[in-house]
């Protein structure tokens, strides 16, 4: 398991998103009620920055161009996007979050 440090539990208020590195690799991590989820921070329909993108529940909107995806599994709710964007586990141990690479 190849598990990086990308944020301590703190710098990811409930109901937010963050662009963050692990890496070589940029990710949106998300903070739904204490637990936390990453996705690639590239949207699948034309590269938005997802972290940057408005929480609503379990839904993250892409601000470029409005595509929603569940940020609990990366599926699409709803386009312009055509595939899901890729999810990583999450380990939180002593105040920090850790993403698995493997």
């Amino acid at each position: 398991m190849a598990l990086v440090k990308v944020a301590e539990v703190n710098q990811v208020p409930p109901g937010t998103g963050k662009v963050v590195s692990a890496g070589e690799k940029v990710l949106a991590l998300f903070n739904l009620n204490g637990t936390f989820y990453a996705l690639d921070n590239r949207c699948t329909h034309m590269g938005g920055p997802l972290g940057e993108g408005q929480v609503e529940g379990n839904v993250v909107i892409c601000p470029w161009h409005g595509s929603r995806f569940d940020i609990t599994t990366g599926h699409i709710v709803k386009g312009p996007a055509r595939q899901p964007v890729i999810s990583y586990s999450i380990q939180v141990q002593s105040g920090a979050v850790y993403v698995d690479l493997s």
